[in-house]
């Protein structure tokens, strides 16, 4: 497991000094390669594909929001 804890420490080191602006870049990216994949699923595929996206989006949009609705909402000191 030594090779997945080297490549979390790397994501958690790129995190750090990483502003919102690479993390924007990050989703386009991702979301033009899903884009592309997704031009590839059969027709008669394509509505089981579409309920899993939209389970994954469900299931990391929510807590996403969660917390920035909780940072949003803080006291700053």
């Amino acid at each position: 497991m030594k090779a997945i804890d080297t490549l979390l420490d790397l994501g958690d080191r790129y995190a750090e000094k990483s502003t919102w602006k690479d993390f924007a870049l990050t989703k386009f990216c991702l979301f033009s390669m899903g884009a592309a994949i997704g031009m590839y699923i059969p027709r008669e595929h394509r509505a089981k594909a579409l309920c899993g996206c939209a389970a994954v989006f469900a299931a990391t949009y929510i807590p996403l929001m969660a917390k920035l609705y909780r940072i949003a909402t803080e006291n700053r000191e």
